[in-house]
């Protein structure tokens, strides 16, 4: 909480004058049943109009003067509850920036998304409850139990003893309801992620006939999530019931006091009539301060959360070091080592990986060198570590053991910015964001020109289609590219880092829907552009990478085979395997393309 209380701390000034003018705002209100007391015992039974009308306007000003203060008091609590959640939000979005790819794995999309939206909004809430209601609740409890014995000592013990038999009720209702409503919003959190899954994954749902699977998957979550809201529900609707008939038999107890107070000449009936609104008061302030507690302990829970991922740090730390050195994958000093020649890009020496929670390295030993301005292939089969070994160069993840130079230095030694500024990454999932195509392409390079967005578009074969949209590059794309096709959009993502000039290119798999005449096209203008890019070509096929200066093959996550495409023919099975299984079927159908 002491992170809440860091951004509620701007707002000093509105969580001093809410809670101060709802203070206020409980004043005026216990001055009404004595003002009541007064209409009744002197209007009323001297037939007093002139009084009457004065009493009322007194009660009129009281209503007009509460309301004024509670409408301040709200102006000032939702002006602090909204600011500190402003500036929450802001500080988990940018957090969540910092991290790395191994917590975005370790924690989960769907959870992050939960944390930005509900739970700061419930949080948000919290906070504006607080402001407004956790001093008038209490204060309007005793204040009106004082006053009771201000009026009558004899008749306000009824208050002593029904005060604790409202707590016990209203607090043990809330004891037990407050661990089910963390099941619920555990419970939420899984329909949400589902949710969350079905929408993003409805195309692969559909591909594969699992609607009637994942409805049923729904219906079950969603069925769990109904029983422990009823539940909680029951057990929370118990607390009208048994606070009235309290409340209620407390009213008559204090009715019948009161009446052989009045008889005797003790009390007035308009004091009774007071003694019955306090008692009303009380009630009310009760349950709106265990709704209070029930609404606070949520809060707590869903801070609880979020400080969870404000105290998550990055697994990718920037700790430059001067020229002369720089550190092992174990924070150890370079100096003295015998420094990397220039003209080599990127050096892996001895390169292991193992991701998060997992038991086996997923890279183990990968060593090769790649010298300036050449193209590297890197083949293997599904889940052979081809995308975790070009990952390592602009640290989306960090080696586990070994070290990845580039330029001569090893990537621990760079800072994020710089390192990534020589690098130009188009992942295996196309991603492009809602605006036009001029913006997504100035992500690459935010002061280029149109001229040269038109260059980039060029050598990633994507000018044509751009030029046939309404408006070029000022064409409109909705989010994620939903108007535009599976290989317009990795085409744009080519566009978007060839905007950069990177030093370094890797293209994870990022021609797969491009048909073949496409993907050589983009091949053959990526190695005619200027300057000595270095370029890495990540694909499951082999056509993409058989004119590469070097091949990297990988098979569950070690080299087995480093050479040309001729070379690895002759000497690398598992290449030739993959190559046969692809080259052999497209001889075998146009040998029966050619028959028919």
């Amino acid at each position: 909480m002491k992170k809440l209380l860091q951004y509620l701390g701007n707002y000093k000034k509105e969580s001093i004058l809410g809670p101060l003018f709802k203070l206020l705002e409980a004043s005026f209100e216990l001055i009404v049943p004595l003002v009541m007391a007064a209409i009744i015992d002197t209007g009323v039974a001297n037939a007093d109009r002139p009084y009457i009308m004065k009493m009322s306007l007194v009660l009129f000003l009281l209503a007009l003067i509460g309301l004024t203060c509670a409408i301040t008091a709200q102006y000032f609590a939702a002006k602090a509850a909204v600011g500190c959640a402003t500036g929450l939000r802001h500080a988990l979005f940018e957090h969540i920036e910092t991290l790395s790819f191994t917590e975005m794995d370790t924690v989960g999309t769907s959870t992050l998304i939960t944390r930005m939206t509900s739970d700061v909004n419930q949080v948000q809430n919290g906070v504006n409850l607080v402001l407004r209601l956790f001093l008038r609740s209490p204060f309007i409890v005793f204040g009106a139990m004082v006053m009771a014995f201000t009026i009558d000592v004899k008749a306000a013990l009824v208050f002593v003893v029904t005060i604790p038999l409202l707590s016990v009720v209203v607090f043990g209702i809330m004891l037990v309801s407050i661990p089910l409503y963390k099941k619920v919003q555990a419970a939420l959190d899984k329909v949400l992620g589902i949710t969350r899954e079905n929408l993003t994954g409805s195309r692969v749902i559909r591909a594969f006939n699992k609607e009637q699977d994942e409805i049923a998957q729904f219906h079950e979550d969603n069925e769990a999530l109904t029983k422990i809201q009823l539940y909680v529900g029951k057990i929370s609707a118990l607390m009208n019931p048994l606070t009235y008939i309290i409340i209620n038999g407390a009213i008559v107890v204090l009715v019948w006091v009161g009446a052989i107070r009045v008889d005797n000449g003790n009390i007035t009936q308009g004091q009774v009539v007071a003694l019955v609104s306090y008692m009303s008061q009380i009630l009310v302030e009760l349950i709106k301060l265990a709704n209070l507690i029930i609404n606070i302990n949520k809060s707590i829970a869903c801070m609880n959360r979020i400080e969870t991922v404000l105290d998550m740090e990055s697994s990718i730390t920037e700790h430059p070091v001067a020229e002369t050195g720089s550190l092992t994958s174990d924070g150890a000093g370079r100096e003295g080592k015998e420094t990397i020649p220039a003209e080599n890009a990127v050096v892996f020496s001895k390169v292991g990986l193992t991701y998060a929670g997992a038991s086996e390295e997923a890279l183990s030993d990968i060593d090769f060198t790649v010298r300036r301005g050449e193209t590297i292939g890197i083949i293997g089969g599904t889940g052979s570590g081809k995308s975790s070994v070009v990952n390592l160069i602009p640290r989306f993840y960090d080696a586990t053991r070994g070290e990845v130079l580039v330029d001569g230095k090893n990537v621990r030694d760079y800072t994020l910015e710089e390192l990534r500024a020589k690098v130009g990454v188009v992942l295996q999932k196309a991603v492009l964001f809602k605006g036009t195509i001029r913006e997504n392409l100035s992500w690459g390079n935010s002061d280029a020109t149109d001229e040269e967005m038109y260059e980039a578009l060029e050598t990633a074969q994507a000018r044509e289609f751009v030029d046939a949209k309404e408006g070029g590059l000022s064409y409109e794309i909705e989010q994620g590219g939903r108007n535009l096709s599976g290989g317009q959009r990795q085409r744009l993502t080519i566009a978007r880092a060839l905007v950069k000039k990177p030093q370094i290119l890797i293209m994870d798999d990022s021609a797969s829907a491009l048909d073949f005449a496409t993907d050589a096209a983009l091949r053959k203008a990526i190695a005619h552009m200027d300057g000595q890019m270095t370029v890495f070509i990540v694909s499951q096929r082999a056509a993409s990478i058989m004119q590469a200066d070097k091949i990297v093959v990988l098979d569950d996550g070690e080299i087995v085979g480093l050479g040309t495409h001729e070379d690895l023919l002759k000497d690398c099975e598992v290449y030739r395997e993959i190559y046969e299984s692809q080259f052999k079927r497209t001889e075998e159908q146009q040998a029966g393309e050619a028959k028919r």
